[in-house]
């Protein structure tokens, strides 16, 4: 037995999967003041020590414990956490610096093969998160895992009780509450799902989720989500979810991978307000109902949007179009009461950051839209279109009956005909030119008709 008195040791490592969870973490560690105690016999080692540890100068004490017979060592650690900041950004969660925490590790690994973490437990004030029999692949990637307790109040001082349980080959998600906004933004801003799950290596399960409460932003949550999540080779294959919002108004989301490797995505929703909220440059929407439809393949997706009767407060592009095209009227209805569509249709593909917009076409009482072109997530943006303000259409096609239901009133049309507009630039930088038409395309005019045929 030997006992060493470590001063300084500083150990250099470009992690990564370190600074996502301690960002002021500078690619090193230095150990200050160790007491070792070391033991030696034949395939044997014991490792004991405590100290002190450094990260970008903030200081915390760790103990720890490493048996090694043969191939295979087991270690334990505890870890004062109390002037290190930690975050867990999937969760929302930030362990600020001044707050005391205290981190419990405790597995095994064997040469060249996984880590398994037999107990992680992270206590820090009445935050609770505990991970039992977390199995990782040589790459740091999760292979299996028996269960995840958490029990914290997140960043947005929201309540999360939630337990993710090993059953079989299969999972179980379940709990009061969870604030899943970060995993809903992840999501939506990832350019493909491989992002998402990326931490997943070779997962073939089926995870049953039933949570009692769910909430998708700060304000607008869902309750009883229930449903299913298949996995295959660590992709989502199949996904089935039901859920309702505070009001009773339902959600439905599926995923179904069919035989040709095509995913089809459908999600309806009877409340499209806190799903159009995700898309920052839209405000002050109202009412309305969603649905959406998808196909994928090869990560290139085709993609339907519709959205009916609702009613738009902002939207500042459309704004400057209003203003520039002199119709005063109409722009003062967006900013004031709102304008409102009957309904809105979109129809769009995505590869990589690069989304063709094919077709935009809105129809409501005030005014009609039809636009095209094409985003390059941020870096640029165009589009171009024509609006028309409903007093023409019906002058065009006012012969036509059923054509009661977009008719208004005289000071909102103001004797503009209708204007072609173009947008072009980066996201925060558009430019916007507005140029008068004499005539309506003959899609236009069909687009028009078969939406008020329908109606």
């Amino acid at each position: 037995s030997s006992r060493i008195d470590l001063k300084k040791l500083t150990y250099k490592k470009r992690s990564n999967s370190l600074k996502k969870y301690i960002s002021s973490y500078n690619d090193s560690v230095e150990l200050i003041d160790h007491k070792i105690e070391l033991l030696l016999s034949k395939n044997k080692l014991l490792i004991k020590g405590n100290g002190n540890f450094l990260i970008n100068e903030k200081i915390d004490k760790i103990n720890y414990e490493v048996k090694s017979n043969d191939d295979k060592y087991n270690f334990k650690s505890q870890i004062e956490l109390n002037n290190i900041p930690l975050q867990i950004k999937l969760l929302n969660y930030t362990k600020k610096e001044s707050k005391n925490a205290l981190l419990n590790i405790e597995g095994s690994y064997k040469k060249n093969q996984n880590i398994y973490f037999k107990n992680i437990l992270l206590k820090e004030f009445k935050n609770s998160f505990k991970v039992n029999g977390l199995s990782l692949s040589q790459n740091y990637k999760v292979n299996s895992i028996e269960e995840i307790y958490l029990d914290f109040l997140n960043d947005n001082e929201k309540k999360n009780k939630v337990l993710f349980k090993r059953n079989k080959k299969n999972y179980e998600l379940s709990g009061k509450i969870f604030d899943g906004t970060n995993l809903v933004n992840q999501i939506l801003e990832s350019d493909s799902e491989g992002n998402v799950f990326d931490f997943l290596n070779d997962f073939n399960s089926v995870v049953k989720i039933s949570l009692n409460k769910i909430f998708i932003d700060d304000i607008n949550y869902l309750n009883n989500l229930n449903g299913n999540v298949k996995f295959n080779k660590s992709s989502l294959k199949n996904l089935d979810l039901k859920a309702n919002f505070s009001d009773n108004k339902k959600l439905t989301f599926t995923i179904k991978t069919d035989q040709n490797n095509q995913k089809i995505t459908t999600l309806f929703s009877e409340y499209a307000k806190p799903l159009v909220k995700k898309y920052k440059f839209i405000k002050g929407f109202e009412e309305g109902y969603l649905d959406f439809y998808s196909v994928k393949k090869n990560n290139i997706s085709s993609s339907n949007l519709k959205i009916n009767d609702f009613k738009l407060n902002e939207l500042p592009a459309l704004t400057k179009i209003l203003t520039l095209a002199s119709l005063q009227g109409i722009a003062d209805l967006l900013t004031g009461e709102g304008i409102r569509f009957n309904e809105f249709e979109m129809k769009f593909r995505n590869e990589k950051k690069l989304m063709t917009i094919d077709e935009i076409y809105a129809i409501g009482p005030a005014i009609s839209i039809m636009m095209d072109g094409y985003v390059q997530k941020d870096e640029l943006i165009s589009l171009r279109g024509t609006l028309v303000p409903a007093t023409t259409l019906n002058k065009i096609i006012g012969s036509l009956p059923l054509l009661g239901d977009i008719l208004v009133g005289k000071k909102t049309g103001e004797g503009v005909f209708g204007v072609s507009f173009k947008i072009k630039g980066p996201p925060k930088k558009t430019k916007t030119t507005v140029n008068p038409i004499k005539t309506l395309t003959p899609r236009f005019i069909t687009r028009t008709l078969e939406k008020i045929k329908k109606n």
